[in-house]
């Protein structure tokens, strides 16, 4: 049996009291009744972006990061294109609603947000985990109180019909869905018509085109982890919610007190390997945004207030190593931006603090920010202090100009 809570603390951040009793409570439960032993890993991430920006934002993604247009799925109001690097990471979903006016849930959850409703059916939705008996899985999550869309729902909301799928997080606004495939089976999503369109075939062909001419192809790696950011009073809520739909555990908590915020992580019990199933960070502010003008203004609370809880931003390794004498990390963003890429700062860290990072400018499809990191030397730890903290400022900058721009055209 699974022992959620054998692995090491990591941080410096003070979780309240009710919070680590309950840590303790539902983490000795989830594995007593088997649900650690049955949750797997994240098979795949499902990202959905306006009508007729798929083609742009997958050749985007073509070639910022390792993963190659594989098919798309068509049902009656969307497409939905599968994105794959192999069977060891998981997959990426891009769903396109065909008609700029269909409304729904997932629509929803960006109207009500000033920055976030500027691309109402931009977001990323959730995580889909490999579960080896989703029936029974099902059925012990609701015995837990979580709710999950009826079948009639999810044919309704033109998602995957062999998944189980929780509905959205009143922390997050991100869903988990459930589905069961044998280790060694491939992935077959089963929603609507199966082809390869040329338009997306085309832009896939020269994204790669594009990435090996820069020389980085053989350089980037899979996701190592997914950062959502949520309202500082939801920070222990989130946590706790997702290691109870997952089969996560909790790594740790840094404060990074001169930005008003505190980043926190879970990761994989069965999964020490991030680029198998990326670790899932969640950054919240310290203080509420009516403490701003008490405290420091926290970047972190500006976006939500802006854009709504939701997943900031995509961490996609950089392999080990040097590259015409520079590390790989500063090969792959020079090459970037003599391209024509944004990135919101130059890269930080050292190779001898071990990890080296930097946040690319958000994507105009899809409002989501690529992180690139670097780990020197089988570094083990997830970042430091004051990488976050540089990175966690210059979000900002950025996320303020947005705001700012919008207050303009109203």
């Amino acid at each position: 049996m699974a022992a959620s809570l054998g692995f090491p603390r990591f941080g410096d951040k003070q979780n309240s009291p009710q919070f680590e009793d309950y840590l303790g409570l539902l983490l000795e439960e989830r594995d007593r009744i088997g649900l650690t032993d049955a949750i797997r890993q994240v098979d795949a991430l499902m990202i959905t972006v306006e009508p007729s920006h798929s083609v742009a934002y997958v050749a985007e993604l073509c070639v910022m990061t390792p993963y190659h247009y594989l098919v798309t799925l068509e049902s009656e109001s969307h497409f939905t294109h599968i994105l794959r690097i192999d069977m060891s990471a998981p997959d990426i979903l891009v769903r396109e609603v065909k008609d700029p006016n269909v409304r729904g849930i997932f629509r929803s959850l960006n109207e009500v947000y000033p920055i976030g409703a500027v691309k109402p059916n931009s977001r990323y939705m959730g995580e889909v985990l490999r579960v080896t008996d989703p029936h029974a899985v099902v059925d012990l999550q609701k015995a837990r109180d979580i709710r999950f869309f009826n079948q009639d729902q999810i044919r309704k909301l033109e998602l995957p019909g062999n998944m189980a799928v929780v509905k959205p997080s009143p922390y997050t606004h991100n869903i988990v869905a459930y589905w069961e495939r044998p280790e060694s089976d491939i992935r077959v999503y089963a929603l609507g018509w199966s082809s390869i369109r040329d338009d997306m075939q085309a832009a896939y062909e020269g994204a790669k085109a594009t990435q090996k001419q820069l020389g980085i192809d053989e350089l980037l790696l899979p996701i190592d982890h997914l950062a959502t950011r949520i309202y500082s009073q939801n920070r222990e809520a989130a946590i706790l919610e997702y290691l109870t739909l997952s089969s996560y555990y909790y790594w740790g908590s840094y404060d990074i007190a001169d930005q008003n915020s505190s980043t926190n992580v879970t990761k994989s019990v069965h999964y020490a390997n991030e680029l198998e199933s990326p670790a899932k960070v969640f950054t919240a502010a310290n203080h509420p945004y009516f403490m701003n003008h008490l405290l420091t203004e926290s970047p972190t609370e500006a976006f939500v207030r802006n854009f709504g809880p939701r997943l900031h931003h995509i961490a996609v390794a950089v392999k080990d190593g040097e590259t015409e004498a520079q590390a790989n990390i500063d090969f792959v963003v020079a090459s970037l931006r003599d391209c024509g890429q944004k990135f919101l700062l130059d890269v930080i860290g050292s190779k001898e603090a071990g990890l080296k990072q930097i946040f690319s400018s958000a994507s105009e499809y899809s409002s989501l920010i690529i992180e690139y990191v670097q780990r020197f030397g089988g570094f083990q730890g997830f970042f430091t202090k004051d990488n976050v903290a540089e990175l966690t400022h210059a979000a900002g900058v950025e996320e303020s100009l947005r705001a700012l721009q919008k207050e303009a055209q109203m």
